[in-house]
């Protein structure tokens, strides 16, 4: 996938190497998905699960974007724009900042997902997806790269929403911490 538009590669070639792709990130999509399902319903969510699911869909996604806004592995036609990979990292970049931040004050681990938060994500892994299919369903539907369009700012506006939400709660659970630590220091 990385040198899928590489001009010495054959049409065939560079087909079949996004069809791989698509392969290898709807596998990562969808056993991502059940492996959360299967842990809530048989009870078994772990800290650390918590912990490395949010992680590993971060890691998909960004890795998802950066090659599909890159000039040598984007699919043809369908150049994810460099604001929607700032929007989307970036949100990432923010989490974890926040995540550390929370823990070095806190000194505990504090994970909440929220609504806006798995919206984002479910954007994010469909813009993917729709982008590397594109060539294929744009040929049968004529208005796709609007489609796609509405999908990838749908994608970046979810991702400054969470963003915000996520640095609201955050400063919550430090003001409650603190203020919690105070009263007892108060008593």
């Amino acid at each position: 996938m990385l040198k899928i538009n590489d001009a010495a590669l054959s049409e065939a070639m560079r087909n079949t190497m996004r069809y791989v792709s698509i392969f290898i990130f709807l596998f990562m999509a969808i056993s991502d998905m059940l492996d959360g399902y299967l842990a809530r319903r048989n009870g078994q969510v772990t800290k650390l699960g918590a912990f490395l699911d949010p992680m590993a869909d971060k890691l998909l996604i960004t890795c998802a974007c950066l090659l599909l806004a890159s000039q040598r592995a984007h699919v043809a036609d369908f150049l994810l724009p460099p604001t929607v990979i700032v929007l989307v990292i970036g949100k990432d970049l923010l989490l974890i900042i926040g995540f550390i931040i929370v823990y070095f004050i806190t000194s505990r681990f504090y994970i909440a997902t929220i609504l806006a938060g798995k919206i984002a994500v479910t954007l994010q892994l469909s813009m993917v997806a729709a982008i590397l299919i594109a060539p294929e369903v744009s040929a049968f539907v004529p208005g796709w790269i609007r489609f796609l369009r509405l999908l990838w700012w749908s994608a970046a506006g979810t991702a400054v929403l969470t963003t915000l939400i996520y640095i609201r709660n955050g400063s919550r659970y430090i003001e409650d911490y603190e203020h919690k630590n105070t009263s007892r220091k108060s008593s």
